[in-house]
């Protein structure tokens, strides 16, 4: 429950300060580290649980008028109704996106959703052209060899990206920031996403539709959200319209690509490499350490199989700049929703 505080600072006018309880779901070492440093300016009473959000484990957060939730746990209509009844009244995500949430049933239950719009852009960006090089040339298997004492060089060719035509996908902050690097290499860049940049179109970057840019370019990489429109866009359909050899790079949304048919792309050679930093069915896998247990998602076990396939476990993100600005971020939305003035920026969903 919410607790009332009356104190005063250096002997000046008497504030009011709301702490709140906040369950965090879904914690690691490292969010207990940034989240507990930026609490220190707000004193919120924090929880902090190892185990995912879902319906099984949502009475965990009964008597916490808020919880802190990550990309992997479930905020279904089941999952939101144990929540509302067991008092939570804000649901705070650590990160941007928020397909995992059924905004819906939270609004019907009056439960705030709030998240972070902005943490690095640059933190992504940096990862998507690092797995884009490490990818294309082998940098990955050449580590493997030397440490074995194998130097040879025999199948680490890669290709210049000078002069390629790499496909943007979705030119908002992080797009932008990918257009700037790469540009920097001197590439043609095609971009499509339903508005126009004007920084990118300032660069030299080309909108494009969608169908165009797949079949033109050498490199693709993906920086939109995951919606019913952009489900699979890159799946069997899309693979046929590329050129031979294509690299296909994600760092947005597992559910953007359909592994399946990536695989029937690697295994034909339209697809020439992929490197991902997200997976459709990444949940209960990605963040966890499964090197004692036999994997059981048969398609991520056949990815990991090709030796021109990078997956890297949702770490675009993971940046010390970046979990600083998540962690202040979040438990900023949890003092506006607690003195009832939450920002409107921050907000998917209004109590």
């Amino acid at each position: 429950m919410m607790r009332l505080i009356c104190h005063t600072r250096h002997d000046r006018t008497e504030q009011l300060e709301f702490t709140v309880q906040v369950t965090v779901f879904s914690s690691k070492s490292y969010d207990r580290r940034f989240l507990e440093q930026a609490n220190l300016q707000h004193g919120h009473d924090l929880r902090f649980l190892e185990a995912r959000l879902g319906p099984e484990s949502a009475a965990l957060a009964i008597g916490s008028p808020a919880i802190c939730v990550f990309v992997n746990d479930k905020l279904n209509a089941e999952t939101i109704e144990i929540l509302a009844n067991g008092g939570t009244r804000l649901i705070t995500l650590r990160c941007a996106g928020f397909n995992n949430v059924d905004v819906e049933a939270a609004k019907r239950r009056g439960i705030a959703v709030t998240r972070v719009p902005e943490y690095s852009p640059y933190a992504v960006a940096e990862h998507s052209v690092a797995i884009l090089l490490t990818i294309n040339r082998r940098i990955h298997r050449a580590y493997n060899r030397v440490r074995e004492g194998n130097f040879s060089i025999e199948g680490l060719l890669g290709f210049d990206l000078h002069g390629k035509t790499i496909g943007v996908v979705g030119t908002g902050r992080i797009g932008v920031c990918v257009c700037r690097i790469l540009a920097g290499f001197g590439c043609r860049l095609l971009a499509s996403d339903i508005h126009c940049n004007a920084e990118c179109v300032k660069m030299g970057v080309q909108y494009v539709d969608l169908d165009k840019l797949i079949a033109e370019t050498d490199v693709i990489t993906l920086h939109c959200p995951l919606t019913p429109d952009t489900l699979h866009m890159i799946g069997t359909l899309a693979i046929e319209r590329m050129k031979p050899g294509v690299v296909l790079i994600n760092t947005s949304r597992g559910g953007l690509v359909d592994a399946n048919a990536a695989v029937a792309g690697l295994k034909s050679g339209k697809i020439g490499a992929i490197a991902l930093d997200v997976y459709e069915e990444e949940e209960g896998v990605f963040f966890e350490d499964l090197s004692g247990n036999v994997l059981q998602d048969d398609t991520l076990a056949r990815l990991l199989t090709f030796p021109n396939v990078i997956i890297t476990s949702h770490q675009a993100f993971f940046t010390q700049e970046a979990m600083h600005n998540i962690a202040s971020t979040t438990m900023e939305n949890v003092t506006l929703f607690a003195g009832g003035n939450l920002d409107r920026v921050n907000v998917v969903v209004s109590p």
